[in-house]
């Protein structure tokens, strides 16, 4: 493996140039997210374990890598101003020191020595020794101006709303122009720029107590919607979780809340079959089968990929004798199980749009073009789950996207194509029979199909961007 994609480890290396171990793990990251396409959400957690990093390190840490990581593409843009190189032509450990460097620079408290020291440091490690000289002087340059005046910088000339917005707040400009026309649809266009925010702002752990197994710790937090999750005040949630037999468990409270709409959106009969279609990772599963354990019902819980569908066997544990979990492709399922389960969970593939606040890079790799790909894919699983559903069975479906390609344009296109055979069910009504009272767009219905549905966000609600629609399937 190459210098330039060789993802280094955690150890501080000695010597007048050491480095201080919490910027060599979020280096380390940086790198595996640009080399190796990895996860800085799963990566991270892993890598400051691995180097035993005190509790102010691995914060600083995780600043260090999911900032850089959210503001990568204006960090880019400053790095290409300060260098006159494109960004592409810096070498692959060159640039994560100049965006590690950018990032210290304007928007942290760190001194600006230290801050070009040790980006100095990391090139000479990780690249040459002439580069270091090139990440020194580039930037300098940068340290000279504080953020707003670089911003101003980049957006003169700029006079497309969208692109100055993106400019602003670190977003690609495709993903703005979605946003906002998802807002718009519910006639809340004037959000925008708190959503983009929000974005940028690092969400607090939610928890998820499984009902009838576990409870609310006293001294925790109750979420503001779900009647099953929590926050902590203090405390390293790892600890709480591992010591919980998986009865205590991270999970968004939008998830819990998608979850819990298709548990409760009627009173569960005993003997009741109910399926999660795409199960991976098995957050929603082990929610649904604590719902199903107390109403007297049975999970089946689906996924394609055997590594995911172990993944949701762990999940699923404490249900071992009311759960079944499958691995196969759900588009398939409808017709080898027609006419089947009372409730039926579709947790849609798409581009995880709606928890950019967790997953930082995710801007930065999606494309338009993927929204036509995975529509596909989406309007395939939600048929095969209505075929799947018994007669006057349920069906959720969910994704973690706000953008109308995803969400209301596939329900609405299966809505007439199925006409004879489901019908939308008041999503609101039901998500404000659970949590009450709750601030939610009205679809306009000259701008989308205007379908009764739920739309999570995360400067609204504090909560990823979940989309929630409920349909019932006829009972012939």
């Amino acid at each position: 493996m190459s210098a330039q994609t060789r993802r280094p480890g955690p150890q501080r290396p000695r010597g007048s140039n050491s480095i201080q171990a919490s910027r060599q793990v979020a280096f380390g990251v940086l790198m595996a997210v640009d080399a190796d396409d990895a996860y800085a959400n799963l990566l991270l957690p892993h890598d400051i374990r691995r180097a035993k990093l005190a509790q102010g390190d691995a914060a600083l840490a995780t600043e260090l890598c999911y900032g850089t990581l959210r503001r990568r593409g204006h960090y880019d843009a400053i790095i290409e101003h300060a260098s006159h190189r494109p960004i592409g032509q810096i070498d692959v450990p060159v640039r994560n020191s100049l965006r590690l460097g950018a990032h210290q620079l304007l928007a942290m408290r760190v001194a600006p020595h230290a801050a070009v020291n040790e980006s100095v440091a990391l090139a000479r490690k990780h690249a040459s020794q002439s580069s270091a000289g090139f990440v020194n002087g580039v930037l300098r340059t940068i340290s000279r101006d504080d953020d707003e005046t670089w911003t101003a910088l980049l957006r003169a000339g700029v006079t497309n709303d969208s692109e100055a917005l993106a400019i602003e707040h670190a977003h690609p400009p495709w993903i703005v122009r979605a946003f906002g026309t998802a807002l718009e649809s519910e006639g809340r266009g004037e959000e925008l720029e708190a959503l983009l925010a929000a974005d940028n702002d690092a969400p607090r752990v939610n928890l998820v107590a499984l009902p009838g197994e576990a409870a609310v710790p006293e001294n925790a937090e109750p979420d503001r919607y779900s009647p099953v999750g929590f926050r902590l005040g203090a405390g390293d949630p790892d600890a709480v979780v591992g010591g919980s037999d998986g009865t205590l468990r991270v999970q968004d409270e939008g998830s819990q809340l998608a979850a819990l709409m298709l548990s409760r959106v009627s009173p569960v009969e005993p003997g009741e079959r109910w399926l999660d279609l795409c199960a991976g990772p098995g957050g929603k599963s082990a929610l649904l089968a604590a719902e199903a354990a107390i109403g007297g019902a049975t999970l089946d819980a689906n996924e394609v990929t055997p590594a995911r569908a172990d993944l949701v066997r762990r999940a699923v544990k404490p249900f071992d004798d009311i759960v079944d979990v499958h691995t196969s492709d759900g588009r398939d399922v409808g017709s080898r199980h027609p006419n089947t389960y009372h409730r039926v969970l579709v947790d849609a593939p798409c581009t995880g749009l709606g928890a950019l606040r967790r997953r930082p890079e995710a801007r930065w790799r999606k494309q338009p073009s993927d929204i036509a790909e995975l529509s596909t894919l989406q309007a395939e699983l939600l048929r095969s789950a209505i075929d799947a559903a018994a007669p006057g069975g349920t069906i959720a479906y969910v994704t973690c996207s706000p953008h109308l390609g995803e969400t209301r344009a596939i329900v609405g296109d299966v809505l007439r194509r199925m006409k004879e055979t489901v019908t939308a069910i008041n999503a609101p009504d039901v998500l404000r029979s659970i949590v009450g009272d709750i601030d939610l767009g009205e679809p306009d219905p000259t701008r989308s199909p205007a379908i009764p549905s739920v739309q999570l966000w995360p400067h609204r609600h504090g909560t990823d961007a979940m989309y929630v629609a409920l349909l019932r399937k006829a009972d012939f």
